[in-house]
């Protein structure tokens, strides 16, 4: 296959993945950091390489109120956002997953007001992990433009049907240029294919409603159905991820991605851009002899808690990196997974959580050499010195 390598911003690769994706409409409202996604995509509906209908609108709740109202009537619908963005179309998230809608919409991470803050954390997408989209992270400009073109295939899936968010870091991921492989555009828009809706609104030899009001007769049963289509997702999304990995010659992650975790005794799990930072620790821990692994996860929902215990099981610790606070008093919202996740092992892992870079702070490979040496000692004493933990803050 003829790819091209290209110096690309994590916004760059994501608004060239939605040119080579071609969507019928896309509707969006600027917001820092994501601005340059649409910004991008415009120009290339401007200079009539897309045959894309854009939709200006005055917020981010009109985004996707209008990305609801395409998709029903039948168009392959993206928006994208970030923050406050994403926590202004609250409303609407639910609506279109409730409708089962297969939108897509890019998420550049970043901290959620008060205070106002621009940078990167994941309080953003935590805040919408339970709204009935699928959640794909990304840990650099290239998973970013993989996730997206997937994340279509995913998300028009006859048996899946659901909103798909692809997230990555704000400024980290976004405004950073690395070496990004970019398939031939022909073979990107052969894979996810004519957006053929069985059902929709514009259909007049079929006619529908959506959105009609539904009580307790049957509201019941439509969350149920909409549960078990997230649940169900899990093999849609893997079987696409192979198909993509067969057709361009990439690796396929999976749900998610261990390094060196086949015969450690501790391993970190993250999202997103700190697997690099983390990634690099692990070989410095390996050089001395420490058997020390990391977990990336890619797939946050469905959240995938077996294949996550099987990963997990033989670990004597598990150090759970959240880049967000879930206010619950019990640490961050991934933490919360994967403690579950392993709950029922007949003998678990010792698990502690670390609550980092919150508005964008910087993780350093200092902080995850601590982090690592607070398991060896979780491991030692058969507890951790403390289930929640915050690195890098001030206390």
């Amino acid at each position: 296959m003829n790819k091209i390598t290209r110096a690309l911003t994590g916004n760059e690769a994501a608004a060239e993945a939605m040119r080579q994706i071609n969507p019928d409409v896309v509707a969006a409202y600027p917001i820092t950091p994501q601005t340059e996604v649409v910004q991008i995509f415009s120009s290339f509906v401007a200079d009539g390489v897309v045959d894309t209908v854009t939709v200006p609108v005055e917020s981010e709740h009109s985004a996707m109120s209008a990305a609801i109202g395409a998709a029903a009537a039948g168009a392959r619908a993206m928006t994208a956002t970030s923050s406050q963005g994403l926590a202004l179309m609250w409303e609407m998230l639910y609506i279109a997953s409730g409708l089962r809608l297969p939108i897509v919409m890019p998420l550049v991470n970043r901290s959620l007001s008060a205070p106002i803050n621009i940078h990167c954390d994941h309080s953003d997408a935590m805040g919408a992990r339970d709204a009935g989209w699928i959640q794909l992270f990304s840990e650099d400009a290239q998973e970013a433009y993989w996730n997206l073109i997937q994340a279509v295939r995913i998300a028009e899936h006859p048996e899946v049907l659901l909103p798909v968010t692809v997230c990555f870091d704000g400024f980290i991921t976004s405004h950073a240029m690395q070496e990004t492989e970019v398939f031939p555009d022909e073979d990107v828009r052969r894979f996810v294919g004519t957006y053929k809706p069985e059902h929709f609104l514009l259909n007049t030899a079929e006619p529908i409603t959506m959105g009609a009001l539904d009580l307790f007769d049957y509201f019941f049963e439509h969350k149920r159905s909409q549960a078990e289509a997230m649940r169900t997702a899990a093999p849609h999304i893997a079987a696409v991820e192979q198909e993509f990995a067969r057709t361009f010659e990439v690796p396929a992650i999976g749900s998610f991605e261990t390094y060196r975790m086949e015969d450690a005794e501790f391993g970190v799990v993250v999202l997103g851009s700190t697997a690099g930072t983390a990634r690099t620790v692990v070989d410095d821990l390996r050089a001395k002899g420490t058997a020390a692994g990391l977990l990336k996860l890619r797939v946050f929902r469905p959240f995938p808690a077996e294949e996550l215990a099987e990963a997990l099981r033989r670990v004597k610790a598990v150090a759970v990196m959240d880049r967000a606070e879930a206010m619950s008093g019990q640490g961050g919202p991934l933490y919360a997974e994967i403690r579950s996740a392993l709950y029922d092992l007949p003998e678990r892992p010792v698990v502690t959580n670390y609550v980092y870079g919150l508005g964008g702070r910087d993780v350093t490979p200092d902080q995850i050499h601590e982090v690592f040496a607070d398991a060896q000692e979780a491991i030692r004493n058969g507890r951790p010195k403390a289930a929640v933990r915050y690195i890098g803050v001030r206390e």
